[in-house]
Parts: C-alpha cells; sequence; structure tokens
C-alpha cells in the first residue's frame, strides 16, 4: 500500500509497474506512466493522457458545437426537427425490421441529437418560469397537433424517384 500525505493516497511503486503493463486503464483514460520523486522523498505516479480521453475530448467538442448550434435554432425550429428525427428514426426501426442494410450507430446519434433538443427547448421552458407540470401538459398538447409527414430522407427518395419517372415518360 502507498504512504498517505494530507489525507492524500499515493499509489505503491508496485501498483504504478501494473498499470504499466495494463493496457486498458480503470482512471478514467489516465495511465500511470512514470513515477516522480517529491521533495518529502515520497514517490508519486504522473498521469499521462491515453488514447481514450483524446477522443472523449474530439467528441465533446463535436458535442459542444452540435449543442450550440441547437441553441441558435428557435423553438418552433427545435419542434420541426424533433419530429423529422423522430421519423427518421421510424424508417431505421423499419429498415431493421425488413432486415434491410443500415447503420446501427445511427439508432444511438440520432436518439442523442432528440434528447439535446427537448433539453434545450426544456432549458428555454425553466428560463421563461414554466413549471414541470406545465411543460408537460404543453408538451402533450404540442404532440397532438403534429401533423404526420414522411421523414426527410424518405421525401427525398420519393422526389428522386418522381424525378426519374419524369426524365423516362419525357
Amino acid at each position: 500500500m502507498g504512504g498517505s500525505v494530507l489525507g492524500l493516497c499515493m499509489p505503491s511503486p508496485a501498483s504504478v509497474s501494473l498499470s504499466k503493463r495494463l493496457p486498458i486503464s480503470s482512471f478514467g483514460g489516465l495511465r500511470l506512466s512514470t513515477t516522480h520523486h517529491l521533495s518529502s522523498g515520497v514517490r508519486m505516479a504522473a498521469p499521462s493522457l491515453g488514447r481514450s480521453s483524446r477522443r472523449s475530448v474530439v467528441m465533446m467538442a463535436k458535442r459542444e458545437e452540435e449543442l450550440k448550434e441547437i441553441r441558435e435554432m428557435s423553438t418552433e425550429q427545435i419542434n420541426n426537427e424533433v419530429v423529422d428525427l423522430k421519423g427518421e428514426l421510424f424508417m431505421l426501426r423499419l429498415q431493421r425490421s425488413a432486415r434491410n442494410e443500415f447503420k446501427s450507430s445511427e439508432f444511438g446519434r440520432m436518439r442523442k441529437r432528440i434528447a439535446r433538443m427537448l433539453t434545450v427547448k426544456r432549458e428555454r421552458e425553466i428560463e421563461e418560469g414554466i413549471n414541470k407540470r406545465l411543460s408537460r401538459k404543453l408538451d402533450r398538447k404540442w404532440k397532438r397537433s403534429i401533423v404526420v409527414r414522411p421523414p426527410p430522407s424518405l421525401r427525398k427518395k420519393l422526389e428522386e424517384e418522381k424525378a426519374a419517372a419524369e426524365e423516362k415518360s419525357a
């Protein structure tokens, strides 16, 4: 076991050498790589960033960029985008059930984008002073008012088929 200075746990040299042999770190992306001597003579491991933490930094930057983009939208645009994304999600489920080829990662990506949009929408409601109960009531009202329309990917496919049919007839 390592020594303890001012309530801080210092790893022992044995635990540091173990971390060098393990490819995956259990320290949230930090790998213990080298030891440093403190003025008191206690050895302490220095954390280094692993590959997973670099990847998470890039993902966080993309997420922040996406949130910035969502926050610039109006509430009406957010509502329309949520309806479109839910339609796309439905089309993905149909493709999966029909055993067609599809990207399975799209499920998570769309669900997370929908969740981010709804979160921004709720943040705006909180700023306006709308409580949870009224928010749910407004949400039910909004859901009833949604006019069912084909998702953007299906609309695009229908337009392409229509254009191809016009070219054949011309």
